[in-house]
C-alpha cells in the first residue's frame, strides 16, 4: 500500500505554469537592450517628479559619487593652479602706469598741444601730437584769413601748437586746429585790453544800417552808430580808422562791441593813477556821497571817504557846483569808475568840516604824506 502511495507522488503531474506569478523573460545578458526599450515610457504614467527622483536621503548619496567625479576632474586645474604664483602675473606700479600712459587717449577737446608737421593733403594737414595716429587739421582751421599754399605755411618738420577740436576717432585720430587757438588768444589780448581800459585803432571794414564792423586781433568787431561821432554818415567811414574804447568783450558769445564815443573817456582815464590829486567840481549830490566832474570822466565821494569826523548832512562839507580837490584812491577802467578820497587830505579827523579852505588850499602838499600812507596801506595789503 505504501509502495503504492509513493508511486502515485512519484507520478504526480507538475503544477501549470499558469498557476504561479508570471516572471518577465530575462534577455540575456550579451545582448543590448533594444532602443525601443530603452526609451519606452511604459510604467511611468501616474508618477511623479519625486518618485523619480526617490527619498531626499538617497538623492544625497546620490550626489555624492557626482561630487567626487568633478572633483577629480578638477583636481589637475587646481594643482595648475597652485603652482603658479601671483608674481606670474603681477607686475610692478611703474610697469603698470606705463601700460596706462601707452594706452591714453592723446588731446582732449579744449587742450593745447604741441606736435610736428609730418605731411598734408589737399584738405588739410597731418600733425604729430605723440598720440597712435597723427591728428588732423582742416585746411580751413590753419589760421586766421585765407590760406592758398598749405605746403609753404607748413613745411614738414615745423614744430606747431593746436589745439584739439574733436577728440580721436575710432582710428585713434584728433581733429585739431591752428585757427581756434590763434582765436583763443585773441579773446584773451582783447579781454586785458578792456580790463586796462585801453583806446584802440581799429580799420572800418563794412556798414549796416545798424553800424559799422571793423577787426580787431582777428576778431569782427561792431561800432554801433550811437557809438560814432559821425554816426549819420557812417558809411562814409568804410576804409577810415578809429581810436575806440570796449563796451562789451563776450568770447562765449562772440560779441565785441566797441565805441568811438567811448574813447575820448578811455583816454582821460590813461592821464589818472590812484594817488594823484585832481580837481573838479561836484555835479550831483546824492544820499551815498557826490559824484564829481573830473573833465570828461567823472569820480564818486562816498560820504565815508570825506572827513574823519562826524558829518550828519553832506551839505556841510561841499555844495553842488562847488571846486573840490581830492585823492584817487581807485580807479576801474572797465566799468569807468573812480574813487575819490579828502579825509586823507585832513590833519586832525574833521579839519575839513571847520577849516576846509585850509584844507583845500593846502592840498598839494597834504596830498605828498597822504601818496605815502597809501603806499603804506598797499604794501601792507600786499
Amino acid at each position: 500500500m505504501i509502495k503504492k502511495e509513493e508511486e502515485v507522488v512519484a507520478e504526480a503531474p507538475p503544477v501549470p505554469a499558469a498557476s504561479s506569478p508570471a516572471a518577465p523573460p530575462v534577455r540575456p545578458p550579451s545582448s543590448p537592450p533594444a532602443d525601443e526599450d530603452r526609451f519606452s515610457m511604459d510604467g511611468l504614467e501616474g508618477l511623479t517628479m519625486a518618485d523619480l527622483l526617490g527619498p531626499a536621503s538617497d538623492r544625497r548619496a546620490g550626489s555624492a559619487p557626482a561630487a567626487s567625479r568633478a572633483a577629480a576632474d578638477a583636481a589637475p586645474a587646481a594643482a595648475s593652479r597652485q603652482a603658479r604664483t601671483v608674481d606670474d602675473f603681477d607686475f610692478d606700479e611703474e610697469a603698470f602706469l606705463a601700460a596706462l600712459d601707452e594706452n591714453a587717449p592723446v588731446g582732449t577737446t579744449g587742450e593745447v598741444v604741441k606736435g610736428v608737421v609730418i605731411g598734408m593733403e589737399s584738405d588739410g594737414v597731418y600733425v604729430d601730437i605723440g598720440g597712435k595716429a597723427p591728428g588732423f587739421m582742416p585746411k580751413s582751421e590753419c589760421g586766421l584769413g585765407v590760406i592758398t599754399n598749405l605746403k609753404e605755411r607748413f613745411p614738414k618738420g615745423l614744430p606747431i601748437e593746436v589745439l584739439v577740436t574733436r577728440e580721436q576717432n575710432a582710428d585713434g585720430m584728433v581733429t585739431i586746429s591752428a585757427r581756434a587757438l590763434a582765436l583763443r588768444h585773441s579773446w584773451e589780448k582783447v579781454r586785458q585790453l578792456e580790463k586796462e581800459g585801453k583806446v584802440v585803432q581799429v580799420k572800418v571794414s563794412g556798414f549796416n544800417r545798424g553800424g559799422v564792423t571793423c577787426d580787431l586781433e582777428g576778431l569782427r568787431g561792431f561800432i554801433p552808430r550811437s557809438q560814432l561821432n559821425e554816426g549819420e554818415n557812417h558809411e562814409a567811414l568804410v576804409g577810415q580808422t578809429l581810436g575806440v574804447a570796449f563796451l562789451e568783450v563776450n568770447a562765449e558769445t562772440r560779441k565785441l562791441v566797441l565805441s568811438e564815443k567811448r574813447a575820448a573817456t578811455a583816454a582821460r582815464f590813461a592821464t589818472l593813477e590812484v594817488g594823484q590829486l585832481v580837481e573838479g567840481h561836484v555835479a550831483s549830490v546824492k544820499p551815498y556821497g557826490y559824484f564829481v566832474d573830473l573833465g570828461g570822466v567823472s569820480g564818486l565821494l562816498h560820504h565815508s571817504c570825506i572827513t574823519g569826523g562826524v558829518l550828519r548832512d553832506l551839505r556841510e562839507a561841499f555844495q553842488q557846483g562847488e571846486a573840490i580837490k581830492a585823492l584817487i584812491t581807485a580807479i576801474d577802467p572797465a566799468r569807468g569808475r573812480i574813487a575819490l578820497n579828502t579825509a586823507l587830505l585832513e590833519g586832525p579827523a574833521g579839519e575839513l568840516l571847520i577849516a576846509k579852505e585850509t584844507v583845500m588850499a593846502e592840498a598839494e602838499d597834504r596830498a605828498h604824506r597822504a601818496r605815502s600812507l597809501l603806499r603804506q596801506q598797499e604794501q601792507d595789503a600786499g
